[in-house]
């Protein structure tokens, strides 16, 4: 019985010990100093924001998604995500994680993410059951995201990878600033943004679910300050028509299907002159809820938009070029013309896109 026990605890001291020696010192993005796996194997993020951008760093690291995909938009994604289980939530409205499956997956590696709005270092104690480190990213802006996937390249010892999405990211923001810098103010398009089945939602100027359109020059027209994190501001249609915008961009596509039949509508100018613009949200919104680092795209198709002169791109390229990158497909010509053009509904049975080689 001795010589079992000691047989077992020399096991547990090997265990111990060989996690010491591939453990790794990292610095998070909260200045906490944290040893991680070498070479992690699998990670959780609890949060939507930080499974994306596991996402777009190693799909095949993601332990599980928080939420259900759908079908339509497994094309678009690694195949592996086909089988990815589904945990649920464990912090914020509607937890409903399972933590059999979460406890069976055995993460390695923990990826927090923390903005105004989001998890703070309290709720990470509901983790620690897990017994993994756990690393936090901070996202107060779209433009952290530089920064975010340096943090991750060097956590998930990836750097490589990590510098090249930061590389990307980088420069589409600074290609945003000079074309922005070239547009005086008095000529930048005026933008409403319409959510909801009758278009008659929107965010105030300074929310986070616009945050696009104040890289694109500061354009929305409804300004005030957002009254909740939802937002989801009401709006009259009225007020619409006194904003009398140069472009719309449209959240739902029944809204986008009909607008050109409701003659109300028909009295604003991005109406009159076709500058009303559906939002691609194949296999993750491009602009917003949630407002995940697909945004990098959105912004290139967004500055497409309001500035075709001056930003002189290739969307369909850009689009096929930033899937390859991010999201680890190489789209079919099919696929390209569902995310820019959706059908009214998204085509039950496409060609699968290829994963990246």
């Amino acid at each position: 019985m001795r010589e079992m026990k000691t047989l077992l605890l020399a096991a547990l001291l090997s265990v111990s010990l060989g996690f010491e020696a591939s453990a790794r010192e990292v610095t998070d993005m909260l200045g906490r100093k944290v040893d991680v796996p070498e070479n992690p194997k699998k990670v959780y993020a609890p949060s939507p924001y930080g499974s994306y951008a596991l996402y777009a760093m190693d799909p095949t690291l993601l332990t599980g998604w928080i939420f259900n995909i759908d079908e339509e938009n497994l094309p678009y994604l690694h195949p592996s995500m086909k089988t990815l289980p589904t945990i649920g939530r464990v912090f914020g409205a509607g937890q409903s994680a399972n933590l059999e499956i979460l406890l069976a997956a055995k993460p390695d590696l923990i990826l927090m993410w923390q903005h105004t709005n989001e998890f703070n270092q309290k709720e990470a104690e509901k983790l620690k059951i897990l017994n993994a480190p756990f690393v936090y990213a901070v996202d107060e802006s779209i433009e952290d995201y530089t920064n975010i996937f340096k943090f991750l390249g060097k956590a998930l010892n990836k750097e490589e990878r990590g510098n090249k999405l930061a590389a990307y990211t980088e420069k589409t923001f600074t290609d945003v600033r000079n074309v922005v810098a070239k547009v005086p103010v008095e000529k930048r398009p005026k933008v409403y943004y319409a959510e909801g089945l009758d278009g008659l939602s929107t965010e105030c100027d300074d929310s986070i679910h616009v945050q696009l359109l104040k890289l694109a020059g500061d354009v929305d027209v409804h300004r005030c300050h957002t009254s909740n994190h939802k937002g989801f501001e009401k709006m009259s249609m009225e007020t619409v028509l006194a904003y009398n915008p140069d472009v719309m961009i449209v959240q739902e596509k029944m809204f986008y299907d009909k607008i050109n039949t409701l003659p109300i509508w028909g009295n604003i100018n991005a109406i009159k002159n076709h500058r009303v613009y559906l939002i691609p949200k194949a296999p993750f919104n491009w602009f917003d809820r949630p407002p995940s680092f697909m945004r990098i795209m959105g912004l290139k198709w967004l500055m497409n938009a309001l500035y075709p002169k001056e930003t002189k791109i290739d969307i369909k390229k850009e689009t096929k070029e930033f899937y390859r990158l991010f999201m680890n497909v190489n789209l079919t010509d099919a696929q390209l013309q569902e995310v820019l053009h959706p059908t009214i509904e998204y085509k039950k049975k496409i060609d699968g896109a290829t994963p990246k080689s």
